[in-house]
């Protein structure tokens, strides 16, 4: 999860609970990430908690999202069009 997204949920920097991984970019750069927070995702007629990661880093995607949970709620990615489609 980016900063705008993080931010436009109202969550705030005591949400996070401590994370001690670092995430080495493509461009083989070391990132220190801010934290993680465990949140509710809700479909239809699923509801999954998932942990997000905040990474303090420009990306024009608001989050990037893990297969496991997408799987567990029934949906399919659709990565050609960066969309998911709910089963």
């Amino acid at each position: 999860m980016y900063p705008n997204l993080y931010k436009g949920l109202g969550l705030k920097s005591e949400d996070l609970s401590r994370y001690n991984t670092s995430l080495v970019g493509f461009d083989e750069k070391i990132m220190t990430l801010e934290g993680q927070i465990k949140l509710s995702v809700v479909t239809k007629e699923k509801e999954k908690e998932v942990n997000f990661i905040l990474v303090n880093a420009f990306s024009p995607y608001t989050a990037i999202l893990g297969r496991p949970w997408i799987h567990a709620m029934g949906a399919v990615p659709l990565i050609l069009h960066q969309k998911i489609k709910i089963s």
